[in-house]
């Protein structure tokens, strides 16, 4: 059988690491001259019986004044390959270069270009490379937390204090899945940023970000919190926080402080389609960082668990098809033989709902969770499975013993209602398949050929139950009212696809 891709549209965006430096470093940028809007909101007020009360803004003066000495600004060098048909920078740190080189999207026209760019014969070369970004202290002998993609690639990074003191620094160790980095420098009695807790961020909270956006040292900027435990589409293992903060090139790494002058996060990332900040940033939670940076600390290594399952999202015509009372949870299409999630039962058509008591809402918010535990760890699943919740008990492996199969999948799969012509598996299909039962599908037209199914298609099961028959198909269909969710084979990807049935 012929394994073709799933059809569907994608939007394209670039969701940059806040980190590639424009043009040829800061002496070259372009000053766009505006007029500033400084308007500010008329402050807040709270009814009561008694009075109106307003409510003050927070002193961002005395957190930056407090607080401000221990961010650091960190330069980087290093060296990149590359050809001459296709000079772009890559490494470490918020590079030389178009910033939406440094992105996936970039990736992608890099390896393009490299490969097909005139010809792709030039003979690559060693090309040097800088770049800057942020940190800040949270040991008094030097210890620094920053981004891992800001000195991805180094061969020398250096660390420069706001009393103008420069330090030669160590890279300890960097987590390229939660994007952390530890530098260490010799020094002693430093300005030391004060820790707090993601869990008591609220949305809406002002914060305040510090950093060298551009190489501009020590910049304040400040926002809201926007939205907590975001999940991005590059299956982050990080439950990131959501800003409106100012976050450009040189701001990687750099801390972001709630009102109270604690730091709550580690600015990371923006989403933009120009290169430059347009309103959404996403920083780090600091409950995170300090847990990569204690096991980096400790043995220079970080190990990250697997519980081994692939999950899709769940909408509401997979809510309907499952009985499921609202459109939340992540749906296991893929069961990875010998993982800790078949040795603890589960089964494709789950619904994983809770680890831990924790809420599943999305499908990304699985990896998350489970890419934070520690291998070894025994984590309580609240799985829905054909009409029923029941738990399960998963004691986690090591994701570096095999790649996590943890990634999220949204893609959307006789005639009748459903509109597919199936026929039985033969035998030599089904091993050739690796399947035990399944149906052929001939022909998709009606409901399924537009959610995607194709001929070719194998049918493996029918809201969650594995298909034996036609007839069992005919039932089932016959007993949905508005739509099933069918478990296709195609190649050698599963992925759960809902049928609307009108």
């Amino acid at each position: 059988m012929k394994s073709t891709a799933l059809n569907n549209t994608r939007l394209v965006v670039a969701l940059l690491a806040a980190g590639a430096m424009g043009g040829a470093g800061v002496g070259a940028f372009n000053a766009v001259s505006s007029r500033a809007a400084a308007a500010v909101a008329a402050p807040a007020v709270v009814a009561s019986s008694a009075a109106t009360v307003p409510m003050a803004l927070p002193d961002f003066s005395q957190i930056t004044e407090r607080y401000g000495p221990s961010v650091v600004n960190i330069s980087v060098t290093g060296t990149a390959r590359t050809s001459s048909d296709a000079p772009l920078a890559q490494g470490g740190g918020d590079q030389e270069g178009d910033p939406l080189l440094n992105g996936p999207l970039g990736e992608f026209l890099r390896r393009f270009q490299q490969g097909q760019g005139r010809g792709g014969s030039a003979a690559p070369q060693e090309m040097p490379t800088r770049g800057q970004g942020s940190g800040f202290i949270v040991s008094a002998d030097g210890i620094i937390l920053t981004n891992a993609h800001v000195v991805r690639g180094a061969k020398e990074v250096s660390v420069k204090l706001t009393d103008r003191r420069e330090f030669r620094a160590k890279v300890l160790g960097a987590d390229a899945k939660t994007d952390i980095a530890v530098l260490k420098i010799e020094a002693s009695k430093l300005p030391v940023a004060t820790l707090g807790k993601t869990s008591d961020l609220k949305v809406g909270e002002w914060v305040l970000a510090i950093g060298s956006p551009f190489g501009f040292e020590n910049t304040v900027t400040a926002g809201v919190v926007s939205a907590k435990g975001r999940s991005l589409p590059d299956d982050s293992a990080v439950p990131f926080i959501q800003t409106d903060v100012a976050i450009n090139p040189g701001n990687s790494g750099g801390p972001l402080f709630n009102a109270r002058g604690e730091v709550v996060g580690i600015n990371s990332q923006i989403y933009t389609r120009s290169g430059g900040y347009q309103g959404v940033s996403f920083a780090i939670p600091i409950d995170v960082a300090t847990k990569i940076k204690n096991q980096i600390v400790a043995t220079g290594k970080v190990e990250h668990a697997r519980l081994g399952v692939a999950v899709q999202e769940i909408n509401q015509a997979f809510a309907d098809s499952f009985k499921l009372d609202k459109p939340e949870g992540a749906l296991v299409s893929t069961v990875e033989k010998g993982s800790p999630a078949d040795k603890a039962g589960l089964q494709s058509g789950d619904v994983i709902r809770q680890v831990n008591g924790q809420p599943i809402v999305s499908s990304g918010d699985l990896p998350a969770v489970i890419g934070l535990a520690a291998p070894g760890d025994t984590i309580k699943l609240e799985v829905w499975r054909q009409g029923a919740s029941r738990e399960l008990t998963a004691r986690l492996a090591n994701a570096d013993d095999k790649a996590a199969q943890v990634a999220s999948k949204k893609d959307a799969p006789g005639q009748g209602r459903l509109g597919l012509a199936l026929r039985p598996l033969q035998p030599d299909e089904q091993q050739e398949a690796g399947v035990d039962s399944g149906l052929v599908v001939q022909q998709a037209s009606g409901p399924a050929g537009l959610a995607g199914v194709q001929a070719g298609d194998v049918l493996l099961s029918i809201n969650g139950v594995p298909v034996k028959s036609i007839d069992q198909v005919r039932a089932t269909v016959a007993r949905s009212q508005k739509s099933v969710a069918l478990l296709i084979l195609r190649g050698d990807s599963r992925i759960f696809v809902p049928v609307n049935l009108g």
